[in-house]
């Protein structure tokens, strides 16, 4: 009763707010018409016919088209295998760094560096490298072990280069659960005489079961959406992100395409329940909390040593496979002349314009990135803090775009936005501008910020801020002069992270770009495809020196200015 009187008490404010009132309002336009709008476009289109009307021939097509049934079960499978790769990967690293007492600071470097590499870097970086090392003129396969006919197209090229990718999201995921297991629950096994392995398996493993099922998704995910990947290193192992590119701009089949990105958006969507509304709220029941002593570090040299070297020997491996991409830049021609030359760079900017691809990329993403970043503070604030009617519908389509792949919604602003219902006003105009690329951006980052900011504000008391109220404060000036500095340390991660991912971006963004924008990514994935891979190294080297660049100063500016230091200091 109480609750709900609260709840109604709430509901009155926030109605006797206008500021609010006017924010939620554009919040909730702003989600239908860039996130709802354009999927419900493609469903229209997938079932709508201006000559028969309602029909489910487009689906009843695609569906007896055999290439499509084989792409469905090569994605399904690449995915499956990409996530319990990447998991199990993970999981070996964040074991090794959470519970085995690893002196070498050199491991503890690595460890960093491989969790950093796949944020700062385009998503199909270790595409080219794969091909560079184990193609058919790669240094290991031609020179090293005098293989000439290695061909590193198809399944396993996908699968290895995925898992490579998306296992550090496991290894950070699976790093936070296993820190908050309480070792006490552990140490009492152990003191009953169980075995590392015994402990591991009854009391470990069942406590981060949740966790690895919500990394395992995550990762499938990923997978099934990528869309860089496959097409460079997939040969003709077709996945659904690369045949739902090749309907749209080969065969022009506008409701065929709608009807295959419907089923690709559908196997993301139920994977995205499943670990959004089942997993993520077991994982929080079943994990005990913070550790309320200091863990009993792994010391046994049976057991650190062999761990720690397999988890060095996939690290230096990875580092190894970025390491390709400069070096790429740098050689004649690789595979067959490998003089050093700066004879790509040079071409990068006289010959293939760029300047022009890294000013429009770093302009529209240095735009999106402080519109995400305020973006996801204000729904964090809304959904932690406020209560009201639409709340649960501002977080929902927020967090959608998680699990929407970028090609799927490349076609659904196409659709939407050069047609659909805006077939005038400016709405319209959208389509082919730097502005549909910015909202794509905003889009596509928009859930990262926003389950940051989410995080960062269930640790705030709720007094803090119902003192300013008390003061007169509307809510406005307590979410800019209270809140926000509060969360400021969570805003500038958002802010850079939404950077990285739009600087990096591909596959939503593939299908929009228009000759009056040259994007750096899509320039990389042009010359990949042509196999021009000293161009494609110099524009992936240079493109990597910004964002991390970008990432760097970021942590410089939190170390200095955060929240955490001006705490510290008050504290000390």
């Amino acid at each position: 009763m109480k609750s709900r009187q609260g709840a109604q008490l709430d509901r009155k404010k926030l109605l006797g707010d206008p500021v609010m009132v006017i924010t939620i309002v554009i919040l909730v336009i702003f989600l239908t018409l860039f996130i709802l709008y354009p999927l419900a476009i493609l469903l229209v289109d997938s079932i709508y016919s201006s000559d028969t009307g309602l029909t489910t021939s487009f689906f009843t097509s695609v569906l007896s088209m055999r290439s499509f049934r084989t792409a469905i079960t090569n994605t399904l499978r690449v995915g499956f295998v990409v996530g319990l790769a990447s998991t199990a990967i993970g999981l070996l690293f964040a074991y090794v760094e959470v519970y085995v007492d690893i002196h070498s600071r050199i491991m503890s470097g690595l460890f960093k560096v491989v969790s950093m590499l796949p944020v700062v870097s385009p998503p199909f970086v270790l595409s080219l490298s794969m091909i560079m090392l184990f193609g058919k003129a790669g240094i290991i396969t031609r020179y090293l072990l005098h293989i000439y006919d290695n061909s590193v197209y198809g399944f396993w090229g996908i699968v290895i280069v995925q898992t490579l990718t998306f296992f550090p999201v496991c290894y950070m995921m699976l790093k936070g659960l296993l820190k908050n297991i309480d070792p006490s629950l552990e140490e009492a096994t152990r003191d009953m005489g169980a075995s590392r392995s015994k402990v591991f398996m009854s009391v470990t493993l069942p406590l981060l079961l949740p966790g690895l099922g919500n990394a395992f998704l995550v990762t499938f995910i990923e997978s099934i959406a990528d869309f860089a990947n496959p097409m460079i290193i997939g040969g003709s192992y077709d996945t659904l992100a690369t045949t739902i590119y090749l309907r749209i701009t080969g065969a022009y089949d506008k409701n065929g395409a709608s009807a295959m990105a419907v089923v690709l958006l559908l196997i993301t969507m139920v994977m995205f329940m499943i670990q959004k509304y089942y997993l993520e709220k077991k994982s929080a029941a079943t994990l005990t909390g913070k550790a309320t002593r200091g863990r009993m570090m792994i010391e046994d040299k049976s057991v650190a040593i062999p761990l720690t070297i397999l988890c060095g020997a996939v690290a230096l491996f990875v580092i190894l496979m970025y390491a390709c991409v400069p070096f790429g830049a740098l050689f004649r021609t690789w595979g067959y002349d490998f003089h050093l030359t700066t004879k790509w760079f040079a071409q990068v900017f006289q010959k293939y314009k760029g300047l022009k691809a890294f000013k429009d990329s770093f302009v529209l993403s240095l735009i999106a990135a402080p519109i995400t970043a305020l973006l996801s503070m204000i729904i964090s604030y809304l959904v932690v803090k406020k209560s009201f009617k639409l709340k649960g519908f501002i977080e929902l389509v927020s967090m959608l775009a998680m699990a929407v792949p970028g090609t799927v919604l490349g076609i659904g602003y196409i659709r939407g936005f050069s047609g659909g219902l805006f077939r005038t006003g400016i709405l319209q105009g959208l389509y082919g501008t730097g502005a549909i690329l910015v909202i794509v951006f905003v889009v596509r980052s928009l859930p990262t910020g926003t389950r940051s900011g989410i995080s960062a504000l269930r640790q705030i008391d709720k007094s803090i801020e119902e003192s300013a109220y008390d003061m007169g404060a509307n809510s406005f000036t307590v979410f800019m002069s209270v809140t926000l500095p509060l969360i400021k340390d969570s805003f500038l991660s958002g802010l850079v992270t939404a950077f990285v991912r739009s600087i990096t971006a591909i596959s939503a963004i593939i299908l929009l770009v228009t000759p009056s924008y040259l994007l750096i990514t899509v320039r990389i994935n042009e010359f990949a495809e042509k196999g021009a891979y000293g161009i494609a190294c110099a524009f992936a080297t240079i493109l990597i020196v910004i964002t991390y660049g970008a990432v760097s100063l970021m942590n410089l500016f939190i170390r200095f200015f955060g929240t955490s230091r001006k705490i510290g200091k008050q504290t000390d």
